[in-house]
């Protein structure tokens, strides 16, 4: 897969789709509604499931399991993204209508620096396929840490990172919110605000956990178009993704632990990858139960044990 015509076709949609969203959301004066917010999900989630079935029927059924596993794989863990963002969102005190604005910008830069991720990953393990284990052995160590990780341990804030300090050292800042604008200009000069700290420290969160997401696609498949793809998929529906579970958030509290298992099974799915074999639509399923069984028990979970 990955001829030139695939590539080229793939990321003009995604650009037009992008370029649509951008339009909407600006038209709309207000923060993604609810139902909004629903139907931009159905609507990602539906074409992302159409193209894995173009690919079943075009390509064979094979690649379509690969695209699927990755896809489901990345949403998955993108979903941390969205305990990031509300943290993000407080700190900044960003309104809820320039939120979408922050999240459309972010995710767009956290695709492009995705893709040279993704790339330089499909270089090395084409070139050195041993290093699918070194990526499996950090799996689990992301896993082990997730999975040890207490509630009262006092974690570092999205807002509190390198990149973002040398921003506010390199850029004049405003001290508030300028409307829904990256820069302002005063007296002649042209100062940031904190809406462009926002879309800065939202991509490079999200870059740190493209250091674990990425990797992990691997496990499934080492064809660059379908890592990029199903990277791409799976991000393109976070954004209205957040606006429909921004609410009920803190109670997936069994999700990081789901996240943890998922890490732990794939990553140890890379480091006997000499050994054990699993087709992939095996991998798909343990995936999937996984990620439902977190899921049901956060929901089902008697409030009175959530904090």
């Amino acid at each position: 897969m990955g001829s030139p015509v695939l590539w080229a076709g793939f990321l003009a949609g995604v650009l037009v789709l992008l370029a649509l969203d951008l339009r909407i959301s600006s038209r709309r004066g207000h923060g993604a509604r609810f139902r909004e917010a629903i139907g931009w999900s159905l609507f990602w989630i539906a074409l992302s499931l159409g193209f894995g079935f173009w690919i079943w029927i075009i390509y064979g059924g094979e690649q379509g399991l690969q695209f699927f596993a990755g896809y489901l794989l990345e949403k998955s863990l993108s979903v941390d993204n969205l305990f990031v963002f509300v943290l993000l969102f407080q700190a900044f005190a960003i309104p809820a209508e320039y939120q979408h604005r922050v999240l459309f910008w972010g995710v767009l830069g956290a695709l492009v620096l995705r893709g040279g991720l993704i790339l330089a990953g499909v270089a090395l393990v084409h070139r050195f396929h041993w290093i699918i284990a070194v990526f499996g052995a950090v799996l689990v160590y992301t896993a082990a840490k997730i999975a040890l990780h207490r509630d009262g341990e006092e974690e570092r804030a999205p807002t509190d990172n390198v990149v973002v300090r040398m921003v506010r050292k390199s850029l004049p800042m405003t001290a508030t919110i300028e409307g829904p604008e990256f820069f302002v200009r005063r007296e002649g000069r042209r100062f940031a605000t904190p809406l462009l700290l926002a879309v800065v420290a939202a991509e490079t969160a999200d870059l740190v956990f493209a250091l674990d997401s990425i990797p992990a696609v691997f496990a499934v498949t080492d064809d660059s178009f379908l890592v990029f793809s199903s990277n791409v998929c799976a991000l393109l529906g976070l954004r209205a993704l957040y606006f429909v579970v921004r609410g009920a958030l803190l109670r997936l509290r069994y999700l990081k632990p789901g996240l943890a298992g998922i890490l732990l099974f794939v990553g140890l799915k890379m480091l006997l990858y000499k050994w054990v074999f699993l087709p992939t639509g095996t991998s798909l399923a343990i995936i999937a139960a996984i990620l439902v069984v977190a899921l049901l028990v956060s929901w089902f979970a008697p409030k009175e044990n959530l904090t």
